[in-house]
């Protein structure tokens, strides 16, 4: 990746920039809604993630997703340090994007042993523009590290009771 430090970007660099950033936001809600629709529109239809040994077609990983991940009570997917590349500026059609990435996913356990996997890594993605519209073309996730820890979660603390509850596809209140 080459970036240009510093150099003040023009109305187009900006606007592009903003809607790829839109884009990776709008995967984190996906995942952590388990909102198949949400993540699929993050992708082209061709596109390709790789999570594992060998790419896989990201629409049919996304279906996946939704199922895995509502195997936890909850996940939290925060993204920063975004770094938006364009190979070409005169033509702002294709960007390489480096985004620092930290999940979290808590599980419940039923004899009361509550856990969180905490992942820490960046997701390094492709993204195409078409007909004015950004969207991942490839997707690869690489880790730096992750935890696991017993933890607890008290929502009936003072604090926290009259607080309202986060929730997946459609019950979530941002659905409301």
């Amino acid at each position: 990746m080459t970036h240009t430090v510093g150099k003040v970007p023009g109305p187009a660099r900006l606007a592009d920039e903003h809607a790829i950033r839109e884009i990776i936001h709008m995967h984190c809600r996906g995942v952590d809604r388990a909102d198949e629709a949400a993540l699929k529109s993050c992708y082209w239809p061709e596109a390709s993630v790789s999570y594992g040994a060998e790419p896989a077609a990201a629409h049919a990983f996304c279906e996946d997703l939704v199922e895995a991940i509502q195997g936890f009570a909850q996940t939290h997917h925060v993204v920063s340090n975004i770094v938006v590349d364009f190979p070409d500026e005169s033509e702002l059609a294709m960007a390489t994007v480096e985004s620092y990435l930290v999940a979290f996913h808590y599980l419940e356990d039923p004899q009361g042993q509550d856990s969180e996997m905490t992942y820490l890594g960046r997701y390094l993605d492709r993204f195409e523009k078409r007909d004015d519209q950004w969207k991942i073309m490839q997707r690869t996730p690489v880790m730096s590290w992750s935890q696991n820890a017993a933890t607890t979660h008290d929502a009936e603390h003072p604090a926290l009771a009259a607080l309202t509850r986060a929730g997946r596809f459609p019950e979530d209140p941002v659905y409301k």
